[in-house]
This record gives C-alpha cells, sequence and structure tokens, in this order.
C-alpha cells in the first residue's frame, strides 16, 4: 500500500479559486494530475455558471456622507447618477411586516439578503438593499468586501441593485439614521465555466451500484480556502488512494465540485449530467465539507433514515471515534444528490466559536492539524469500507418525509411554518 500523506496536496492548491475562475480551472487540473499520480484518471466536466464585473459601486447618504461598499451582481444597475430614496433598517421579520418598502433603500444585517425579505422588497419595489460583513469588533482592513453575487432564486423574480458594506459601518449609520441614501451601481452580468472533477474506481462484484463521494474544491473571495473546503478535497484523495489500493465490491465515484461557494453549482450540474445514474445506481452519496481544524469537534449530517444515524454512532462507540451524527440538511454537496433521492451523509469537522473561521482571507493552513485530520479519514475510511463491501447493501434508498420536507424548505420550494 502506497504510504500517501494527502495533506501534503493541501499547499498545492493554496490559493483563491472562486468559481468559474482560471484559478479554479487550475485547482482542478492539480487534482486531475493527482488522481493520475495515485494509479487512478480523472477528467474534468464543466458547466455553466454566473459571473459579473462591477463597474462602478457607490453609496452616499443625505448628500454628503460616504460609505464604501462593494456591488453585487446579478442584482441590476442603477442609472448613471444612482438611485435615491429614503434610507429603512430592518432589523428582522417584524420590520418587515409592519412598513412600505416601497422606493426604500433597506439596510439588513445579513451576507446574504434572507429569501422572504428578497420576495417582500421586489414586490414592494425597493429601490435597493445594502447588505453586511464581518463584525463590529474588526478593524476595516480585516474585513473583505465580497463581491457577491446575487442567486436564481432571488434574481428570477426580479433585481433589485445591492451593495455590502462593513458591519462597523452599518452600526455607525444605525447611530446616524440618515434620511436619504443613494446608491449607484452598474454591473455588468456574464457566464463563466466552471469544472468538476470525476474519476471512478470499478466495483469487483457490485459494479451497478455506486457509492458517490463529494467534496468541493472550489473557495469563496479572498480565501484561500484551506479549511473551507481544501480539507475536503484531499479528504477525497486519501479516500481515492485507499480504494484503488484496496479494490471495492461496489463502484466508487469520486466528484470533486466547482462552485460550491456559489450555491452548490457544481453538484447540482452533476447529478443533472448523470441523472439516470443517480437515479438507477447511486445507493450513497459521502459529502465531506471542511475537517482538520485543530479546535473543532467532528460531525455526520444525514439526509436519509434514522438507521443509518444509528450505524454511525455505533461504528464511533466501536472505534473510539466521538462524532456527533443527527439527521439534517446540510448545506453542502451532499443536498442535490439526498434531493434527487439519494441518502447522503455530509462529514465535517466543525470549529469552535472563537476559532477558525471561513469565506474570508482569515482561512489559512496554520489552523489546522494534520494529527485531527488523520482521525478522520481513518473514521471515515473505516466506516464506508463496511458499506462499500458489504454482502447486501445495508442502506434502503429512500427519503423519508421529514427530510422530504427539510429539502422543500432548504431549496425554497416551500416556506417553513413558523413556530407558535
Amino acid at each position: 500500500m502506497k504510504d500517501y500523506h494527502s495533506f501534503n496536496f493541501l499547499r498545492d492548491i493554496y490559493f483563491v479559486r472562486t468559481g468559474g475562475s482560471k484559478e479554479e480551472l487550475k485547482a482542478a487540473n492539480l487534482i486531475k494530475d493527482e488522481v493520475a499520480k495515485l494509479g487512478g484518471k480523472a477528467k474534468l466536466e464543466s458547466f455553466e455558471v454566473d459571473s459579473a464585473d462591477i463597474k462602478t459601486a457607490k453609496l452616499v447618504f443625505d448628500g454628503n456622507y460616504e460609505i464604501e461598499c462593494a456591488g453585487s451582481g446579478y442584482s441590476g444597475s442603477t442609472p448613471k447618477d444612482g438611485v435615491t430614496g429614503e434610507f429603512m433598517y430592518l432589523p428582522s421579520v417584524e420590520a418587515l411586516n409592519m412598513y412600505s418598502l416601497k422606493d426604500k433603500i433597506l439596510l439588513i444585517n445579513s451576507k446574504r439578503v434572507p429569501h422572504k425579505f428578497y420576495l417582500k422588497a421586489v414586490e414592494e419595489k425597493a429601490a435597493g438593499i445594502i447588505l453586511t460583513t464581518g463584525d463590529v469588533y474588526k478593524d476595516s482592513k480585516d474585513v473583505d468586501l465580497d463581491p457577491y453575487i446575487n442567486r436564481e432564486p432571488d434574481y428570477e423574480v426580479g433585481k433589485i441593485p445591492t451593495v455590502m458594506i462593513r458591519m462597523t459601518d452599518a452600526e455607525k449609520l444605525v447611530e446616524k439614521m440618515p434620511k436619504k441614501a443613494t446608491l449607484t451601481l452598474e454591473s455588468v452580468d456574464s457566464k463563466a465555466t466552471s469544472h468538476d472533477v470525476v474519476a471512478e474506481i470499478k466495483g469487483s462484484e457490485y459494479p451497478d451500484e455506486i457509492i458517490t463521494f463529494t467534496a468541493h474544491f472550489d473557495s469563496g473571495a479572498f480565501s484561500k480556502g484551506a479549511y473551507d473546503n481544501g480539507t475536503g478535497a484531499i479528504t477525497l484523495l486519501q479516500l481515492f488512494n485507499h480504494f484503488i489500493d484496496n479494490k471495492p465490491k461496489r463502484t466508487l465515484k469520486f466528484v470533486w465540485c466547482g462552485s460550491e461557494e456559489m450555491g452548490l453549482l457544481g453538484s447540482k450540474a452533476y447529478v443533472k449530467k448523470h441523472k439516470k445514474e443517480v437515479e438507477e445506481k447511486t445507493v450513497l452519496n459521502i459529502n465531506v465539507d471542511m475537517v482538520a481544524v485543530t479546535l473543532g469537534h467532528d460531525i455526520a449530517c444525514v439526509t436519509g433514515e434514522t438507521e443509518i444515524v444509528s450505524y454511525i454512532k455505533y461504528v464511533s462507540r466501536e472505534l473510539g471515534f466521538p462524532i456527533r451524527a443527527y439527521q439534517g440538511v446540510y448545506s453542502s454537496d451532499s443536498t442535490p444528490f439526498a434531493d434527487a433521492g439519494v441518502p447522503a451523509i455530509s462529514f465535517a469537522r466543525l470549529s469552535e466559536r472563537g476559532g477558525a473561521i471561513i469565506h474570508c482571507h482569515d482561512d489559512v493552513i496554520e489552523r489546522l492539524s494534520e494529527p485531527n485530520y488523520i482521525k478522520t479519514c481513518d473514521f471515515i475510511i473505516a466506516l464506508v469500507s463496511r458499506w462499500v463491501n458489504s454482502t447486501q447493501f445495508p442502506i434502503d434508498k429512500c427519503m423519508p418525509q421529514n427530510m422530504l420536507d427539510e429539502l422543500d424548505y432548504y431549496l425554497l420550494r416551500k416556506e417553513r411554518p413558523e413556530k407558535k
């Protein structure tokens, strides 16, 4: 068996690699080459993603007070001189329901517009939206202004010019409560090409039963993505190395997904492209999203029957590996598989409060631990090997009603009932 240390590969993809960028393609080819070094063969599968070139983004209050901002793509453009409207701070859903939003420029405490807020803003013809990022304890130089791209479920119902400011500036705004805001945004929307990296190990006894492993390899803007999700990408390499040396009874697919940070676009593209295979032959999805962090705890989120949760707990106790297993929908590349009816499990090692953070320039290798990474890899290999090589596959391909409901809520097909 090859003595392979996939943790070393993390530095090879330690650069900003946003969805659809040339850097993401570079990382895809590096992964493809690494698979070849391990004795396998990988291919790139391309798909289209949204892209935007923000020409102008400006935010002025009461005609004389300007705040630095970043524009959001696919949120529309204003006239050359911008749009001016009454400034309104929306701190909660309760506030949303109390006031008319027409012609207002809205400040919302979020890096993304909550869908319920967005629908009402479009319906009532709000003039603009201001989002926030960072926290009030950080200096401006430590907070990245993310060039966010509005997502299809929102922009397909309408576009509202949107910009992002730092939380420290938002706090000052609410203290001053200016009467008017002028928002200027010029965005040229376009399309770019992203890629999934796909490799396969054919099963020796049950080749028509497929277990698909996924992990995204793209990063957010400004982030070198060591933790999120370079660690997931290298976990798949470690798993590939293990199973190419220990031939599996079932066929294994390995999919390094592009553009996850833009809305799970790589896994959605894969499930759509391989629809028949996913529906007829894929029996399980194993997703890895953020492991190896020094201060953290391991979790397994199961979108499937509760029996899978119990199975993971039993093996955890057997092997002495503490992990919190629970039923739910995990916000990563497991979700499109679960939505296609495939039981899915997302493994992660979540950081503790005050520990490692993601989606910014602070996502660095220094917050990671190779010994913790090895422990997590060893547990995943030990667990999934039982399923990969079982005489009869022990997991039924079905999705319980509570998980179907959770998928509908997550994917915005239904509104979650309000708690009484």
